[in-house]
């Protein structure tokens, strides 16, 4: 990978994170925080979104460029959304909780709570929210966070609703999930005080493990997303959405400077050739003999080709600026947004079926030389011509270098348009939701994770592996609560991170497992109704049959404690089974007799109490 001296090309970069929160309830309604699988839904219903104008009456450029291509969205409901969610019955008021946890994690990167905050509506047309805006407040500001590469400030802190699921793409349009929109997000944007990929990387744990220490953040694929803001001196800012992964933050921004970095060579190249964009051109005859897959299918179904001559551009549309991404890379990423397929280019053509003669014939028709260029685009009539329009538009912006755009992580480290930047036109006032006035005041400072580690050592006697593991993990809120309630820590720890750990990799079905079902689980240990050795097996009963509590399940299993009575008798039946073992090997047959005598016991005692009663009767008969 290349490595730039971001210092001169002048690196300056941001993030925004967003945070689901475990809250009980939505954002703007009393429905539940839980996701749902899309066959769970009891109905569905569909809505078609369009730009609305700002209060100055001005047009978002992003939402008009996102309604452009007319699409159907169809959204699945169920027993646990409401009309809150489906945009036919008013917001509620803002959630106390989330507005308590949001006050938590101001505290925690040194922000100012606003006297006020207000609800305000966010255009957004994707589909993604069945009202056409999302619902968003500002809590807090001006904080800030370290790195080892110095301070970082934290602009704001906003409270939103999380958007809809999507699901998949339909023959009309998408399919969106309510059972996510209205979950409860923080966003937080820093200043954009980054310099490097690697301090990127650093202010985005930094923040990660500060959101999780208040113990009150979702966990799981989905429920954190990055989102980063790249520009070097001679580029432009770019707002890259949807980093899934903290390990990619640095790549992402490595090879956005790099992009960057070679649309800045590749304008100054296209300079030198006093090259220019020009008139968009049918050129259907040109391929009406064509083996061509995919122009043959277009034309077939009534299509056009449409093609813009690219006068200077030749080489250059084919030029790598990112791996495995071309300039003509980022004209197609136009064309696709507009509906088409893609786009061919001549920098590498002949290929795809079209023939050298065919090539010959379009730089004839549209009258270019060999140092020029040819972008086509074969589709239906209407889309090429929006397509080859926007991949106009797009060759044009070359000569200037870098747009200013929206662009979407892909899973290589690599990005891809989306649609331009959003501006302030795209913000107006919610009316249905009054403000509320933070206070801060009855918040607790939550423990940091770090802190947590070493407390766990020191008053819970944990190692500091397994203290790491429990601090850092999901399960960092349920053993709080189930040691404060007096179950032995080690026990708790354990069977959290380890004992469900070897569970799943046996493949019991864990996540089906409540907090209700480990939290009984390990008090039936405290109250001494059930062994140590019987978690995993009660455990693994729940995880099968969640409906059952966890009493009826250890009942029905057979997995109760055992009296000394009861257990003494097994292990006496063991000894007296391989006799002949003990007399001739005395105590050391203990080993092998112990796990003997705990898969007869089948977890219904404690180790302590068979091992003591077996090492008796060994002594006894050796």
């Amino acid at each position: 990978m290349t490595e730039y001296d971001y210092e001169a090309l002048g690196l300056v970069a941001g993030l925004e994170i967003h945070q689901q929160l475990d809250t009980a309830t939505k954002l703007f309604c009393q429905c539940p925080t839980d996701l749902r699988e899309p066959d769970a839904a009891t109905r569905s219903f569909t809505r078609y979104l369009h730009p609305t104008r700002s209060e100055l009456g001005e047009l978002d450029d992003a939402a008009v460029e996102e309604s452009m291509v007319e699409r159907e969205f169809e959204y699945l409901a169920y027993d646990s959304t409401c009309l809150v969610e489906e945009d036919d019955e008013p917001p509620h008021e803002l959630d106390d909780e989330a507005l308590e946890t949001v006050l938590e994690i101001a505290q925690l990167m040194d922000m100012n709570p606003v006297d006020q905050a207000h609800v305000m509506r966010k255009i957004v047309v994707d589909g993604s929210n069945t009202s056409g805006f999302q619902r968003s407040s500002l809590i807090a500001t001006d904080g800030e966070i370290e790195t080892s590469d110095g301070a970082v400030g934290i602009e704001d802190l906003m409270l939103e609703e999380e958007s809809a699921q999507r699901v998949e793409e339909t023959d009309d349009g998408v399919r969106y999930s309510l059972d996510r929109l209205g979950i409860p997000l923080v966003e937080i944007g820093t200043q954009p005080d980054i310099s490097s990929p690697e301090q990127a990387l650093e202010a985005a744990e930094r923040i990660g493990m500060l959101l999780r220490s208040t113990g009150k953040v979702k966990r799981g694929l989905g429920t954190i997303r990055q989102d980063v803001n790249v520009s070097i001196e001679e580029g432009a800012r770019v707002e890259i959405k949807g980093v899934q992964s903290l390990d990619d933050i640095d790549d992402i921004v490595r090879n956005e400077v790099g992009r960057q970095a070679e649309l800045v060579e590749i304008r100054d190249e296209l300079e030198a050739r006093e090259a220019s964009v020009g008139e968009t051109q049918d050129v259907t005859a040109v391929f009406e003999d064509t083996d061509s897959g995919v122009i043959r299918g277009a034309l077939n179904a009534g299509g056009s080709v449409m093609a813009v001559p690219l006068y200077g551009f030749d080489g250059l549309v084919g030029r790598e600026i990112a791996p495995d991404r071309r300039l003509g890379t980022e004209f197609s990423d136009h064309a696709k947004r507009h509906g088409a397929g893609g786009i061919f280019h001549t920098d590498e053509l002949p290929a795809y079926g079209v023939t050298d003669e065919e090539v010959a014939a379009l730089r004839d028709a549209v009258g270019v030389d060999p140092a020029d260029a040819v972008a086509i685009v074969a589709d239906e009539t209407d889309i090429a011509e929006n397509a080859i329009d926007a991949v106009a538009d797009r060759a044009a912006t070359a000569l200037e270098g870098v747009p200013e755009e929206t662009r979407g992580a892909n899973d290589d480290g690599t990005t891809r348009y989306l649609r331009p930047l959003p501006g302030a036109a795209r913000m107006y006032p919610e009316t249905d939701v009054p403000p509320v006035e933070p206070d801060p005041s009855d918040v607790p400072e939550p423990e940091l994770l770090t802190a947590k580690v070493e407390r766990y050592q020191d008053e819970y006697d944990l190692g500091e592996g397994l203290a790491e593991q429990v601090a850092y993990g999901k399960y960092m809120p349920l053993f709080e609560d189930v040691v404060a309630d007096s179950v032995d820590p080690t026990l708790a720890a354990t069977t959290l991170e380890s004992t469900l750990t070897e569970l799943r990799r046996d493949d019991v079905p864990v996540e089906a497992l409540t907090r209700e079902h480990i939290e009984d689980v390990l008090e039936m240990v405290d109250d001494g109704d059930l062994p140590n050795e019987g978690v995993p097996d009660l455990l693994t009963v729940l995880a099968e049959a969640p409906a059952q509590t966890a009493e009826a399940a250890a009942e029905d299993a057979g997995l109760g404690g055992a009296d000394e009575d009861e257990v003494r008798e097994a292990v006496v039946e063991v000894v007296e089974r391989n006799a002949s073992q003990v007399e001739a090997e005395g105590m050391q047959a203990f080993s092998g007799l112990m796990g003997e005598c705990m898969g007869a016991l089948r977890g219904k005692a404690d180790g302590d109490l068979v091992s003591q009663l077996l090492r008796e009767e060994i002594q006894k008969r050796a």
